[in-house]
């Protein structure tokens, strides 16, 4: 099994390996009926997701466990500033959702099992996992294993309006690749129809690459931002920051050469030129990669920032934050093949740190050199 936890072998790209499957790709690739499309987690990447297909005529489920059922429409802004309003179905319960043909799933990392556990009433759906980090396949796998699971990775800047509106930010698209056999044949129906609905779709090889990728360009002052309260601009324009932030990204591609795992591109995301400019001297590429930085999610906070900010002033935060699966899992698998990767490891638990405790929080915010002296001596409290 690879690092992602993809299951796919070389089978050729064109063969159906099961009767399922088949029937299944037949659903995907407009062969039948209007395509039945089931978004559990349906916050801003899954609404956005689950209403481009609304768009183009899938009759899309979504899941919301905050929200009572109805079937209001959904409203998509795109980056022009026109409106589309989608019909969409809402749901507050997974169970009283209609038979779907696909099922996505958009949830945090950390409620990925739960909100999965009650998809097994259609075992062999397929199913799309978009969360960030590492580990969503192999977790869809243990839960879904009769299921092809397809794994994708999205690059456009989303972010919820209101419960009835998505705004699409800027420019992006969206990597797709297969993480089991089954879902081979699936793979290019739906980049297909994303592509229809005006989101730029790729289809990758290997699902483990891709989500590396991206995970390397999440990493980005995805974790300093979140310790010290500050823009992706501000980090990247000190060199301090930015040597921190150049040794989490080259631990993170040492590991991933140690699992085999090489960097390709994604949409808007030139990872390999990215891996590339690391080996460059400082003063040469730091300007390039804080324009980068400062420009990628246009203007959106990175997500362990707003996780963290999302948080009452005198309180923790009130779920745990995806650390775990970025540069908690650069650790983890660093330690499996033999890389140290001090950098993410103390990051990881910083975070984790300044999510719990209100106080931290504060001693931190815009104080890079109190989060410089941690990284130099994590024996240190520093309090």
């Amino acid at each position: 099994m690879s690092a992602s936890g993809s299951q796919a072998t070389n089978t050729p790209e064109g063969a159906v390996a099961t009767a399922t499957g088949s029937a299944i790709h037949g659903s995907l690739d407009g062969a039948s009926a209007r395509r039945r499309t089931l978004v559990v987690g349906a916050g801003a990447v899954g609404s956005f997701l689950g209403g481009l297909l609304g768009s183009i005529g899938h009759d899309v489920t979504l899941i919301r466990i905050f929200e009572p059922d109805s079937d209001r429409p959904l409203v998509l802004v795109r980056p022009d500033g026109s409106r589309l309003t989608i019909p969409v179905h809402r749901f507050t319960k997974t169970a009283d959702a209609p038979a779907p043909d696909l099922i996505i799933v958009a949830v945090k990392m950390p409620a990925l099992r739960e909100a999965l556990a009650p998809t097994l009433r259609w075992p062999e759906v397929p199913t799309l996992t978009v969360e960030n980090g590492i580990g969503a396949e192999v977790i869809a796998a243990e839960i879904r294993p009769a299921a092809p699971m397809l794994a994708g990775s999205l690059t456009a800047p989303i972010r919820l309006g209101s419960e009835d509106e998505v705004h699409w930010l800027g420019r992006g698209g969206i990597g797709l690749a297969a993480a089991n056999d089954s879902a081979r044949p699936l793979v290019r129906g739906l980049m297909d129809d994303f592509t229809r609905a005006g989101l730029p779709a790729v289809e990758l090889r290997d699902a483990a690459s891709m989500k590396w990728s991206k995970l390397l360009a999440n990493l980005m002052a995805n974790a300093t931002g979140a310790i010290l309260d500050m823009d992706a601009d501000a980090i990247y324009r000190d060199p301090r920051l930015f040597e921190v932030e150049r040794r989490q990204l080259r631990e993170t591609v040492a590991v991933m050469r140690g699992l085999g795992v090489r960097p390709v591109s994604i949409p808007r995301g030139p990872v390999p030129l990215l891996v590339l400019g690391l080996r460059l001297p400082a003063p040469l590429v730091r300007p390039i990669l804080t324009r980068v930085a400062g420009g990628a999610r246009s203007g959106k906070a990175p997500s362990l920032r707003i996780h963290v900010a999302s948080a009452p002033p005198d309180a923790p935060c009130a779920d745990q934050s995806e650390v775990a699966w970025m540069n908690g899992a650069v650790a983890r698998f660093g330690s499996e093949v033999g890389v140290a990767t001090p950098v993410n490891a103390r990051l990881a638990a910083l975070v984790e740190e300044v999510a719990a405790d209100p106080a931290r929080r504060v001693w931190f915010k815009g104080h890079p050199e109190r989060l410089l002296a941690e990284l130099a001596a994590p024996e240190r409290s520093g309090r």
